[in-house]
């Protein structure tokens, strides 16, 4: 990287800041005339409530200078629930400009002030994780959101991290993948993100805190600051499917998602290809 990439992160300057201010303006702007028409489609369940999200989303990474690279084919077909590593508030933004999908939170997410209102109105699923008695009702939700034909996407590992390591899969938080629908079992496609590029250039690895949300950071202060920075490159890897069949167990299924995301990190990161994982019955 050359002294000007370096100065970007010690400080953007003044450009980077009006950068940022024309950013929020504009998304607030934009955000205040679609909100209606959203609520229109979410109380008549109108087709419009998953492809909004989708343009909305695809905008918003254009508006950043987010750039999605996707390597991997999705599931076809049937019920399919995607799990992924979870490295920032950016993560959504990238997956939601990909494809109409809704996403599978904790229930604080839904209290968050306005992330908190963009979920519902993304028909996120929220799940109590400390309440056994809601959890019949989560689920319940999540195979009616499924056998609709949504694509969910779920971050097994609870928390975000760094960008650069994954942390282990709550095989707690796969019930989903045990539920089948019309006879059939629900697909999980493990995926890998990360952030690849900064103008251009492979992204270093003391750049990725300004993009990586994780441990106590505060989110306005890391929002504000990624607003400033220009152009960046966000790859996702859609792995091979996986069942609870094939693999003999949820926990099992839990450990070979984790395995082939963890793989995928590490491949992405250093611009090589990434390898497939089995999933075989011990």
């Amino acid at each position: 990287m050359t002294r000007t990439d370096d100065s970007a992160v010690i400080g953007p300057g003044w450009r980077g800041r009006l950068r940022a201010i024309y950013i929020l303006v504009t998304l607030t702007l934009v955000t205040l005339l679609l909100l209606p028409f959203q609520a229109a489609f979410l109380r008549w369940w109108l087709p419009g409530a998953r492809v909004l999200p989708h343009l909305y989303h695809r905008f918003l990474a254009r508006l950043l200078g987010m750039r999605v690279v996707i390597r991997g084919a999705p599931v076809a077909d049937g019920p399919c629930l995607m799990v992924a590593n979870h490295i920032s508030w950016l993560d959504i933004v990238a997956f939601s400009a990909v494809a109409p999908l809704s996403f599978i939170a904790k229930s604080e997410v839904g209290t968050w002030p306005i992330f908190g209102t963009l979920a519902r109105l993304q028909r996120t699923v929220f799940v109590v994780r400390e309440r056994r008695s809601k959890a019949g009702q989560s689920r319940d939700e999540i195979t009616a959101r499924l056998a609709s034909g949504d694509r969910l996407v779920l971050f097994p590992e609870g928390t975000s991290t760094d960008g650069l390591r994954v942390y282990p899969f709550k095989s707690a938080l796969l019930g989903a993948a045990e539920i089948e629908i019309a006879g059939r079992p629900v697909t999980v496609q493990p995926v890998t993100i990360a952030y690849t590029g900064f103008h251009g250039l492979p992204m270093p690895r003391w750049l990725m805190p300004a993009y990586a949300w994780y441990g106590d950071m505060d989110l306005a202060p890391h929002l504000w600051f990624a607003l400033q920075l220009g152009r960046f490159e966000v790859t996702i890897q859609l792995h091979e499917p996986l069942t609870v069949a094939d693999c003999g167990s949820r926990k099992a299924l839990a450990a070979r998602a984790e395995e082939q995301v963890r793989r995928g990190l590490v491949c992405l990161l250093r611009g090589e290809p990434v390898q497939a994982v089995s999933c075989t019955k011990p």
